[in-house]
């Protein structure tokens, strides 16, 4: 058993979209109209193109948004990013404008920082 597709959710699937390969530097891997609004959306990182999709999933059942505030408003990140210099990756992410909620902090053997995704949600990028 493996993961092949994890999701965030997000209150706009375009804006999502380009902050997370314009910004982040993920890939487009599928978009897939589902009708009205929404699309089966996933992007892969650009040296995984095979691996585990992240679905940009639309916020369409109300307890969801509930959920992402509260995450949100108690400063508690959705998910968890791995990054190779969390250093490096912070100040190129300032650089770019992205909203962080402390400098890289070292915890032991793992470098963290968490900011924010323009999405609604707290993403955590560490360095193992």
């Amino acid at each position: 058993m493996r993961i092949s597709v994890t999701s965030v959710m997000v209150d706009d699937q375009s804006k999502a979209l380009k902050f997370y390969t314009e910004v982040l530097g993920f890939v487009l891997k599928v978009d897939i109209p589902l009708g009205g609004e929404h699309r089966w959306l996933t992007v892969v990182a650009p040296d995984a193109l095979e691996g585990t999709q992240l679905l940009l999933e639309p916020m369409g059942f109300a307890p969801a948004r509930v959920f992402q505030k509260a995450l949100f408003d108690a400063g508690i990140p959705l998910t968890s990013f791995g990054v190779d210099n969390c250093e490096a990756e912070y100040e190129r992410m300032v650089k770019l404008g992205v909203v962080f909620r402390g400098k890289p902090t070292a915890m032991g053997p793992v470098t963290a920082a968490v900011f924010e995704d323009t999405c609604g949600n707290l993403i955590q990028m560490a360095q193992v």
